[in-house]
């Protein structure tokens, strides 16, 4: 053998061993989960919930963890969270599987109350969401959807509220959707005294939370920016483009808090770099 063959195989030997591992690390990175842990403070949280825990779930987009979500579930399980919030994107509009969701929700029913708002997947497939929304009614899942519920704990109560996805009343690319989501806002947000937690979808409209004087808003669609580049952040989400402003984590401004979860499963990009999929778990607190 020649010399020159010899360079040949060990260079394609060595690119085949770095591509291999870069598919390796990527699809380990697509299905192993995490837990992100966030503390919220704030001095009109009553005292009877100091310590309460919320599971933030988003972005499911019918993916499975498991047989029938067993690990997702069981991540869930641990965190012992007193609410589980789900903030849309539960299937995938492009190849949906309702029946995945519903198992899903089951499950996490029986670990603790479940609040749900719906998100833009949900809107295109409606058939597939009523299916959906006729099986929450039996599970027992509280849908949100432009509604608001109290909490009650040892005489004392915060305000869920939350609000379906623009996308159901104007274009999903070009529509107004903040005058939509304000709309609903103003039906909604009645008393500004009580704490108010607010499930919703899109978090490309924080200025019209903060407007609003919500204490946290839960909220997904952006899938972390589909892929992070360190020290930088996301590259791309849906509404908000390149270098998204708000792709992941805790946003704060005037009293009003942000949480942007990476959410759990995948759509149009079929994986994500650098950007594992996460369960948030938020633990709030009065001062």
């Amino acid at each position: 053998m020649t010399k020159t063959k010899k360079k040949l195989i060990v260079v394609f030997t060595s690119v085949f061993l770095v591509v291999a591992v870069a598919v390796g690390v990527i699809a380990w990175g697509n299905k192993a989960l995490m837990v992100t842990e966030i503390t919220i403070e704030s001095e009109k949280l009553p005292e009877s919930f100091n310590g309460f825990r919320i599971a933030h779930v988003s972005d499911l987009h019918n993916d499975e963890f498991g047989k029938d979500n067993v690990k997702l579930i069981s991540l869930i399980e641990k965190c012992n969270p007193d609410i589980i919030a789900i903030t849309g994107d539960i299937f995938d509009s492009h190849q949906t599987d309702v029946d995945i969701s519903i198992e899903f929700a089951k499950k996490a029913a029986q670990i603790s109350p479940c609040y749900y708002v719906a998100g833009n997947h949900e809107q295109r497939v409606p058939e597939a969401y009523e299916k959906l929304l006729k099986a929450f009614e039996k599970i027992g899942i509280t849908v949100l959807d432009n509604k608001v519920v109290e909490i009650e704990r040892a005489g004392q109560s915060i305000n869920v509220l939350g609000v379906s996805d623009p996308g159901f009343e104007t274009d999903y690319l070009f529509g107004d959707t903040e005058y939509v989501l304000r709309t609903h806002l103003e039906d909604i947000v009645k008393d500004k005294e009580s704490f108010n937690l607010l499930l919703s979808h899109r978090p490309e409209l924080f200025d019209v939370y903060e407007d609003f004087d919500l204490d946290l808003v839960l909220t997904g669609h952006a899938h972390g920016g589909q892929f992070r580049l360190p020290f930088v952040g996301g590259l791309y989400a849906p509404n908000q483009w390149i270098f998204p402003e708000y792709d992941a984590g805790l946003y704060t401004e005037d009293g009003t808090n942000m949480i942007v979860s990476r959410g759990i499963g995948n759509s149009l990009f079929p994986f994500r770099i650098n950007n594992r999929p996460e369960v948030i778990m938020v633990t709030l607190t009065n001062s």
